[in-house]
């Protein structure tokens, strides 16, 4: 199965410095980022390998990232303000 990484950089390019940033000056946003890409790696490894998960499960495990996804672009976003 063909895989898209969903891995910030690849999300948002554009904000590689200020993730770099973000990721050695605010312990939170460190957190946040370290949580989203276990939980990517863990959903990236699921897909990968077919393995038998139950559809719920994939989709609350892929829910969970897209929060934090969000939460981490908003405070990508006001870092720039």
């Amino acid at each position: 199965m063909n895989v898209d990484h969903h891995d910030l950089h690849h999300e948002f390019p554009e904000h590689a410095e200020t993730i770099h940033a973000l990721k050695l000056g605010n312990k939170h946003f460190a957190r946040l980022f370290d949580e989203y890409h276990a939980l990517t790696a863990q959903v990236e490894a699921l897909e990968d390998n077919d393995s038998p998960v139950a559809d719920v499960a994939l989709e609350d495990m892929k829910k969970t990232r897209l929060k934090l996804k969000d939460e981490l672009y908003a405070m990508l976003q006001a870092s720039k303000a």
